[in-house]
């Protein structure tokens, strides 16, 4: 492992263009140490450069480490400006094209993440803030350069000051009296709320503009530097509404904001304003009750007070990431539509949304300055990179997987429509092992996404591409609830779960086993989050599938109540328990009508997890320990919903692979586990 450095000297890589291999391999679960995510693209006031992240396995200290990089536009040279032990992100641009700004928690000075400040060319960084007590959200450069915007949380407890030889102070109870009261990651939420503060660079002083009890977010600084516009929810009690709105505020310390927005529903995501300061561009929900199943749409509202208008109203999709086009007559944006997600524009006047690029893939984190607009753009055989969009196509401007990719021999993945019991049109993907045979049955897997509210599209999958590399076909089926179907398809689940989705699911399974492709007594099923949910839901409802595996999963969704961070959803959704508790009890099917179940199950879980807490799978594996149904439960210490530690993200795709190929193999028993030494 490399040691710490300071010293952010540039070199210079031209990206090699890798020979196709003559003997290609299969992925193996070692893979998963080779990949690099691609992350945070950031072009330059230029456009000449494009900035971005690349997060890649430490596996020594089984961690992941991210640093920073650069592209030429060209796509002709790569630059990594970041090295060493400490993690780096959220690189921006400073206005003049001097400066990259970074957060990390390299040593220095002062402890902690922090800001530093590097010159575009090279050389040694240096810690800008000194920040003790506080948490960095976000940061943003001042027209300027003279100035940073910062979105920072005081901390509950300040930072200990460290003297030699001092004990350490016993920690101290945590008082709650609020609603929403824990979150996943950040656990039990306290009284401290994100505010806005200005940091002027050359006096390294901090200035506080917001002083409120309510959470700023998404702060974006005018074109001219006078104002700064921001996402809050000034509710009297936040907590219980999720109308959030649209506010600007004067750039100056103890400003007063002044709300813009008067949807009820929420008003948010990511803002941008026109090039002439006049508009700001924002995405509106729909009725708040529908937290969960949120289409929201584009809409623009005047920067100095007036009413808002609606550009996508009739487009039923939707739309993420809003850029104004240079000349601020249109508006750039990522949409989600069945099994893609692609870039696309619309007049600020409104109408007609012009789909920007062809093609079968999933975009996102769409950027846009100096005329130039990249984004990041996945397919069913590569993740992520970043792309430039130029001229109705997509142009590569990074390739960080090539030459893992060269390697492999990729399964195939394809779309598949059916219909289920209700006559209703469903859409999913297939993905068949690189030697599929037509005309022979394979064991299959029926894989369930989360959300509900997202979908399985064509973007590369490491889990698929693993199952299918171990001679298993996969289904992913976007049942009701899905995102990239409109907001009927995906409303329609609405206090009702389990029903439509189970149904769509087992309609993918029958069209895959009328096919003559999956063996009908070779059938596994499995997924994460609303996926684990799923799963038990289906295998309670048919006893086909020989081999199940619910990670993050609940069954008995009553007993979730308090424990989980939904309680806003449970209330608007279906109501206290105590006033509905019949619904309460169907949606818990599965946990009240475990003794339908003959499935072998594995339950997975982080025990950290406050999204859906670990109690729901370990509730679901009592239940079957007591009916004698074959059943393990793996617990992950210090996750959360979503893992973060490589090596058990490692182990749980080799627990994946041996359940299944238990009961699913012909043997009866494990297959091998293929790693990369063997595979070759």
């Amino acid at each position: 492992m490399r040691t710490c450095t300071l010293v952010f000297t540039a070199f210079v890589l031209t990206l090699p263009s890798f020979a196709q291999s003559t003997a290609k391999r299969s992925l193996t679960v070692d893979d998963i140490y080779r990949l690099h995510d691609v992350a945070d693209p950031q072009i330059s006031p230029d456009g000449k450069w494009v900035a971005y992240t690349v997060s890649e396995i430490d596996k020594e200290a089984d961690r992941k480490l991210s640093h920073i990089w650069m592209t030429s536009w060209d796509g002709s040279q790569n630059v990594q400006l970041t090295f060493g032990s400490e993690s780096e992100s959220s690189p921006r641009w400073s206005p003049d094209g001097k400066y990259i700004s970074l957060v990390s928690s390299r040593p220095g000075k002062t402890k902690g993440s922090q800001i530093w400040l590097m010159d575009r060319r090279g050389g040694e960084a240096r810690q800008l803030t000194h920040l003790k007590n506080y948490d960095i959200s976000e940061h943003a450069w001042a027209p300027d350069s003279k100035k940073l915007l910062l979105v920072l949380q005081e901390k509950l407890e300040p930072e200990p000051d460290e003297k030699a030889g001092a004990k350490p102070k016993p920690p101290k109870p945590i008082v709650i009296d609020r609603y929403h009261f824990k979150e996943d990651i950040a656990g039990y939420l306290g009284p401290k709320h994100n505010h806005i503060y200005l940091f002027d660079i050359a006096a390294e002083k901090l200035d506080q503009v917001t002083k409120d009890d309510f959470d700023e977010t998404n702060a974006v600084w005018s074109p001219d530097g006078a104002k700064i516009a921001f996402v809050s929810n000034q509710q009297k009690d936040p907590d219980r509404s999720e109308n959030t709105d649209v506010f600007v505020v004067d750039a100056r310390p103890n400003a007063t904001a002044r709300k813009l927005t008067t949807n009820p529903g929420p008003d948010r995501g990511r803002l941008a304003w026109s090039p002439d300061g006049k508009l700001i561009a924002y995405l509106q929900g729909i009725d708040q009750k529908y937290s969960a199943y949120q289409i929201e749409h584009l809409a623009v509202v005047p920067a100095d007070g007036g009413p808002s208008r609606l550009l996508t109203g009739s487009f039923d999709r939707g739309v993420a990431s809003p850029a104004f086009t240079a000349d601020g007559q249109s508006i750039f944006f990522v949409t989600a539509d069945d099994q893609s997600e692609y870039p696309a524009k619309v007049s600020v006047q409104g109408g007609s949304v012009e789909r920007l690029v062809p093609g079968k893939f999933v975009s996102s984190h769409l950027v846009s300055q100096a005329g130039h607009t990249a984004l990041l753009v996945s397919n069913d055989d590569a993740p992520e990179e970043v792309f430039a969009v130029e001229a109705g196509s997509l142009r590569k401007l990074t390739a960080h997987n090539d030459e893992l990719l060269s390697e492999l021999r990729l399964g195939t993945v394809e779309d598949i429509r059916f219909k289920s019991k209700d006559g209703t049109e469903v859409h999913g993907l297939i993905t068949k092992p690189a030697s599929f045979e037509a005309g022979k049955k394979y064991p299959t897997l029926l894989r369930i996404h989360g959300g509900p509210n997202g979908q399985d599209g064509h973007e590369f999958r490491f889990d698929n591409q693993l199952f299918a590399a171990n001679g298993y076909v996969v289904i992913n089926v976007n049942y009701r609830g899905s995102s990239g179907r409109g907001e009927e398809y995906q409303r329609t689940i609405f206090a009702d779960w389990g029903d439509k989705e189970v149904a769509d699911l087992l309609a993918g399974v029958n069209y895959t086993v009328s096919t003559g492709i999956a063996d009908p007594d070779r059938l596994g099923i499995g997924g994460w989050s609303y996926g684990g949910i799923l799963t038990d839901y289906t295998i309670a409802s048919d006893p086909r599938f020989k081999a199940a595996i619910s990670g993050a999963g609940s069954a008995d969704q009553i007993s979730m109540y308090g424990l989980d961070e939904y309680v806003f959803q449970y209330d608007n959704e279906l109501g206290p328990p105590w006033k509905n508790l019949n619904g309460w009890l169907k949606v818990s099917y599965p946990f009240f009508h475990a003794d339908h179940i003959r499935t072998p199950t594995l339950f997975m879980g982080g025990d950290k997890d406050f999204n859906v807490p670990l109690a729901g799978g370990e509730q679901m594996y009592q239940a079957l320990k007591t009916l004698r149904i074959p059943t393990e439960l793996i617990v992950y210490p210090g996750q959360f919903h979503s893992f973060t530690r490589p090596s058990f993200i490692h182990d749980r795709y080799q627990r994946y692979l041996a359940w299944y190929d238990k009961y699913l193999k012909p043997s009866g028993g494990a297959g091998p586990q293929i790693t990369a030494e063997t595979a070759r």
